[in-house]
């Protein structure tokens, strides 16, 4: 943009009957601190972006940084080369006319911008006869940028068509490795008979969340994107009720994320975790949650890492009866270790090799839960009591008889589930739920939704939730965004100030804001993308881009203004007559060179497509409002700057 702005104001020299020499060097001094103003500037939007912490910034730093130094690099070579290049190979105006006069494309696109410039001058006279209809189309630009910056859907990291989708499997707890082969083949041959899917591997035990039996995993291979007529979250849908008419079998598919941030190993792409210190109150509110939000259409393949199937047998220690028959809490721990625990107990030496003894139960009795009843255990007492039935007596070292109590005589044996594993999160016990989002569905909305359905169904005030993974980042990301769009635009305020020992025109330079973030906001509702942190990026790209046109305007008008002693209103009407082209051009120029992202293409285009998206809708609707929100606005503040300075010079000095 700056080589733009100065090849075009020495072209305009050039075409005024200056010789090109002549003309780069009237042009490079008159546009000079214009291109400094824009170089600092835009360099400076990017400041905030290189201070930021936490995961964002970590992904955007390098990001600034080239930007930064790319941006800075361009207004020297603008500044130094560009206008050496003109004076040797522009041509005077006569030879151009003569080049092109032939060329049916030069003169019909030459008319063209002729009468475009000719309408936006008009235009803009009524515009600044009619002040107020303009400035009343500010305020509501601002209103909109506001309501839908509350209201559009917001997600951190898109989606990007990466050519695989990863699939997790599960099935009833205590099936065969031979029933479970069966399941996960049924599965993969279904998933094999689509048209897009190009191969699959399969995996049993290990390979799945879990690593039992039970539980499985799959790598979908997916045809290129242009072998194929559907993205990979339509693959996705399309396979999910296919899956889900396999008997036995729970099949979990997400689309594998760019960057994983964080986030427990789950079957799904996104975390909500629940904590307490009850763990019975725990599972049962973790189990209300699951359930609401699997009958939510906001949410799909909702699971938990809560399996409270897995068989059980529970011992509770009478302790009053253990006490009675000289039996401690402690015996019973140790008989019980021993039994079921497989402890090492001895070693045994030989000349080639040692073994380790290892004492337990044979395994057919521990495979059957009655044998809990064949155990005793040694009473540290000489005589059994008489309340003791069924105890036994064998001889003591000491030479007396010991009590053999059953465990069974102070203890209480039930039955019953427990779950597969008990999971913690920060020293608490915790349950994580996951999930994933349809189709047309942000995270925003899913984060909301599950606060709203934990009032609905009253979890219990000792129970905490809290996002992990990408959802948590998502939620620290949100909060700090508008403070980094705040940040930058106070940075590029306190630039712009110094550079024009002013506090009222930089106002005027971004006063185009607005409208450029409702033109990027409403593209991204048109086209149905939430605003990602990529799409956030194409706005705060748009800062410095808007606010050039603004600085390519304004520039030439305070000149005119301060060096002619011309009226603000006409200073301003000059300027947008006059820098009309240059500002068309960089508008153009950034608009061609952001939409081939906006469109998508290449591999990954479609998660870089939120921030053409974004850029390209808010250079269209900013580029047809700025163009006279700027002079107006500039016409309001140029007149208070001079009421408040004659105020100055006519206000009495202390003292005198």
């Amino acid at each position: 943009d700056d080589a733009i702005v100065m090849l075009e104001n020495i072209t305009r020299h050039i075409e005024a009957g200056e010789r090109p020499y002549d003309a780069a060097l009237r042009g490079s001094r008159e546009i000079g601190f214009t291109i400094l103003s824009m170089t600092l500037s835009l360099a400076a939007v990017f400041i905030p972006v290189l201070f930021m912490g936490g995961v964002v910034g970590r992904l955007l730093h390098e990001f600034a940084v080239t930007i930064v130094i790319a941006i800075l690099i361009s207004g020297v070579v603008s500044i130094t080369l560009t206008p050496m290049l003109c004076s040797r190979f522009l041509k005077p105006a006569e030879e151009m006319r003569h080049a092109h006069g032939a060329h049916g494309f030069y003169q019909w696109s030459g008319r063209v911008f002729d009468r475009m410039q000719a309408f936006y001058v008009r235009t803009l006279d009524w515009s600044l006869a009619h002040k107020p209809i303009i400035v009343g189309l500010f305020v509501a630009s601002l209103a909109a940028t506001l309501f839908l910056f509350r209201f559009i859907p917001q997600d951190f990291l898109p989606s990007e068509d990466v050519d695989q989708i990863v699939a997790s499997t599960e099935a009833l707890n205590g099936i065969s490795f031979t029933d479970m082969q069966r399941h996960q083949r049924e599965a993969a041959d279904l998933v094999r008979a689509d048209p897009n899917v190009r191969g699959v591997i399969s995996v049993i035990g290990a390979g799945g969340v879990r690593g039992g039996i039970n539980a499985g995993s799959m790598r979908i291979f997916l045809k290129p994107r242009s072998q194929r007529r559907l993205g990979v979250d339509q693959v996705i849908n399309e396979l999910r009720p296919k899956l889900a008419r396999i008997p036995g079998l729970n099949v979990f598919m997400r689309n594998p994320p760019t960057i994983n941030i964080g986030g427990l190993n789950t079957k799904a792409q996104y975390q909500f975790t629940m904590q307490g210190v009850d763990p019975a109150q725990l599972y049962a509110a973790a189990n209300r949650l699951k359930e609401a939000l699997a009958r939510d259409p906001l949410f799909v393949d909702v699971t938990s890492d809560l399996d409270l199937s897995t068989p059980s047998i529970n011992v509770a220690i009478n302790r009053d009866r253990a006490g009675a028959l000289g039996v401690s809490a402690a015996q019973i721990e140790e008989a019980l270790g021993a039994a079921f625990g497989g402890q090492q107990i001895s070693q045994i030496y030989t000349a080639t090799d040692q073994y380790k003894v290892i004492l337990e139960l044979q395994p057919q009795y521990q495979r059957d839960a009655t044998s809990l009843s064949r155990l005793y255990l040694s009473s540290n007492q000489q005589a059994p009591p008489a309340a003791a039935s069924g105890t036994a007596t064998v001889p003591n070292v000491t030479g007396g008889l010991a009590s053999l109590v059953p465990l069974t005589a102070v203890t209480t044996i039930t039955r019953g589930t427990m779950p597969l594993s008990e999971n913690h999160f920060g020293q608490l016990p915790a349950v994580t739920l996951s999930f994933n989002l349809p189709p047309g569905v942000a995270l925003s909305q899913a984060v909301d939704r599950i606060e709203e359905i934990e009032r609905e169904i009253g979890i219990p005030a000792g129970i905490q939730g809290s996002f992990q993974g990408t959802a948590q980042a998502f939620q620290s990301s949100t909060s700090g965004m508008g403070w980094l769009l705040l940040g930058a635009i106070v940075v590029v305020y306190i630039v712009l100030g110094i550079l024009y020992e002013s506090f009222i025109h930089p106002l005027t330079i971004l006063s185009g804001l607005p409208s450029a973030a409702v033109g990027a906001l409403i593209t991204l509702v048109v086209f149905g993308v939430p605003l990602t942190l990529y799409a956030f990026v194409g706005m705060i790209m748009l800062i410095g881009i808007v606010k050039k046109n603004a600085i390519i305007m304004i520039d030439f008008a305070l000149t005119r203004q301060r060096n002619d002693g011309v009226d603000p209103d006409t200073a301003i009407a000059e300027a947008g007559r006059i820098r009309f082209r240059p500002i068309m051009m960089t508008t153009m120029a950034a608009l061609m060179g952001t939409l081939p992202i906006a469109i998508g293409f290449g591999a990954g285009g479609q998660g870089r497509q939120p921030l053409g998206l974004a850029v390209c809708g808010g250079l269209l609707l900013s580029q047809a409002l700025t163009l006279y929100i700027t002079p107006v606005i500039y016409g309001y503040l140029a007149h208070a700057e001079r009421w408040f300075q004659r105020s100055r010079r006519a206000a009495p000095v202390p003292g005198e």
